[in-house]
């Protein structure tokens, strides 16, 4: 006859196995990362003159990433882009870009994206939300590359990093100065590095 005590203490010992079984056999829960803004690059594009594809850069990108591979439902990203760290190489460009005819970044001092949905393509992401600039917001939907994962030999902390390429009409958002000669569409090229919390 098992006495009751040991009777409890298999008992016990069988839920704790079967509890730590469930949990290798459940999918990872979503995590928050943090965008490195020093790693991560915001790029853009327009056509000048209908001749070459001129690039420019910001310097300020900043946001979060929640990010569950096994459940992409779960997923989501929120991304602010500084208007005022736009950099075309030039600073008497630069100072037209940031103007009312183009970013008007004094009024409209951020560029964000906040997604609203995230399902899985493939094995990329197609991620719709709301992109507004110039204070307009438009609803768009991307797709989204992971280009790796690893962990960061200083900090010891996950990374993940995203890759996505988008373009906008920016006469959408009220962007109309010189929109033939200088092209209306704009090609946003975002590769972002975040750190997990």
């Amino acid at each position: 006859m098992i006495r009751p005590h040991r009777r409890l203490s298999t008992l016990l010992a069988a839920v704790l196995l079967a509890t730590a079984l469930l949990a290798t056999a459940l999918p990872a829960s979503a995590a928050t990362w943090e965008i490195d803004g020093l790693h991560s690059s915001a790029v853009f594009k327009v056509k000048h003159l209908e001749t070459a594809y001129f690039y420019g850069v910001f310097g300020d990108v900043q946001g979060t990433i929640t990010y569950d591979p096994n459940a992409p439902a779960n997923s989501s990203i929120d991304v602010t882009i500084d208007a005022q760290s736009v950099d075309t190489r030039n600073a008497n460009r630069d100072e037209h870009v940031k103007s009312p005819d183009f970013l008007n970044a004094k009024q409209f001092p951020t560029i964000t994206f906040k997604s609203k949905s995230v399902e899985a393509s493939g094995d990329d992401l197609r991620i719709t939300g709301d992109l507004t600039l110039l204070g307009e917001t438009r609803e768009i939907t991307v797709t989204a590359t992971k280009t790796g994962q690893g962990t960061n030999p200083r900090s010891q902390k996950e990374m993940v990093g995203f890759h996505s390429e988008f373009t906008v009409d920016r006469t959408d958002h009220g962007m109309n100065f010189m929109a033939g000669p200088l092209g209306s569409e704009i090609t946003f090229i975002l590769s972002l590095e975040a750190q997990k919390q």
